[in-house]
């Protein structure tokens, strides 16, 4: 083998390479911009770690030692105790989502720690299994550190915690298996990838065919070709969605504490959001490629990482919490999750359907305007 004739052809076929990967903006994007973006967004917008986590406080027992108690929670950096007036209202809110877990201290506290026996109940709000375990860690804690501090004055210490037995129970999820908490979520997951990714190579597989030029010439109107093209993968996503739920109850044992009707209406119409807006980035690239690579940045990347799938967004930036609410997947994690082991909270119910029926009306727009532009 003559070594300069193969350097040269070398050469210019890495400089041909070179310059057609500079062309192609999508490569780059990919190439550079995500990595970047996802370096970013780890390192600085998304954390496991549990601040800020709001916990209602019912002090039934109002006395200076029943305070000092739980001091070491008002001075935790990682809680912020909401005081409330009943449990009946500190229930209310863990269900409503507003608290992540209620600090009870019953009415007979300072006399049972007087006799070594004071108890404080602890619940804990289990959708998240995480958020659970790392809260439970933090009353424990704060409850020790006062504990502690009891001690070093010279304090009598009893059983459990000190002389303070932390009494916790889990809501919602009894058993505190993550899969009860993830199970749900994939529901999400799987939708945004049978209507987003699948269907944002439809029309532009159509333009590098060529068959869409066909359609300039028939009375084919573009309403027509939006719901003929989502019609079948609407049905696709419904056939995943029954087998979703069947193996979250059979496989897994996830509870369906709401209403099942209610959890297919609100998977159906996030299906749609999800097909609307994979035609709409079909509708507006002319590359299979380009168009499943758009498809992953704007749709499966946000639905797995800012959604609230993974991270708790109450523990991220206040700039990486507006962007996830923007995120049509943000809306539909909450309300799947409360249905599937909560229950059939409306209010949420309703706030965060009508977000993605706007969504859907949207995207039928946008993706509407798009094609009539090219088929006028």
């Amino acid at each position: 083998m003559n070594g300069a004739p193969f350097l040269r052809r070398l050469i210019a076929l890495i400089r041909k390479e070179s310059r057609q990967m500079l062309r192609d903006r999508s490569n780059l994007l990919v190439g550079l911009l995500l990595p970047m973006g996802l370096i970013l967004l780890f390192g600085y917008g998304l954390s496991f770690d549990v601040t800020d986590a709001p916990v209602a406080m019912v002090l039934e027992d109002n006395s200076a030692v029943a305070r000092e108690a739980v001091s070491g929670i008002e001075g935790s950096p990682y809680m912020v105790p909401v005081r409330v007036g009943t449990m009946a209202e500190a229930e209310a809110m863990l269900r409503s989502g507003k608290v992540d877990a209620i600090v009870r201290v019953p009415v007979d506290f300072a006399r049972r720690q007087g006799q070594g026996d004071a108890r404080v109940q602890l619940i804990l709000n289990g959708l998240d299994t995480t958020m659970a375990t790392s809260l439970e860690a933090y009353v424990n804690g704060a409850i020790g550190t006062v504990v502690q501090r009891r001690m070093d004055r010279g304090g009598v210490v009893g059983a459990g915690v000190g002389n303070v037995v932390l009494v916790q129970r889990i809501w919602f999820n009894e058993a505190g298996d993550s899969t009860w908490y993830l199970v749900p979520g994939l529901v999400v997951l799987i939708m945004t990838l049978v209507g987003a990714f699948l269907t944002s190579m439809l029309i532009a597989r159509e333009w590098e065919r060529g068959t869409l030029e066909a359609l300039f010439v028939t009375p084919v109107r573009p309403l027509e070709l939006v719901l003929a093209k989502i019609a079948p993968y609407l049905v696709v996503g419904l056939i995943d969605l029954a087998m979703c739920i069947v193996a979250a109850r059979v496989l897994f044992n996830v509870p369906i504490r709401g209403s099942l009707l209610v959890i297919l209406a609100a998977s159906l119409l996030y299906l749609i959001v999800s097909l609307l807006m994979g035609l709409f980035i079909s509708g507006i690239t002319r590359n299979q490629f380009a168009a499943s690579q758009m498809a992953l940045l704007v749709s499966f990347m946000p639905a797995l990482m800012l959604s609230g799938f993974v991270f708790d967004l109450r523990n991220v930036p206040l700039v990486v919490r507006i962007v996830s609410q923007l995120v049509p997947a943000t809306h539909f994690v909450g309300v799947v999750k409360t249905l599937f082991l909560a229950g059939t909270d409306w209010a949420m119910v309703l706030r965060n359907g009508a977000i993605m029926l706007g969504y859907s009306l949207v995207l039928l727009t946008l993706t509407w305007r798009t094609l009539r532009k090219r088929l006028d």
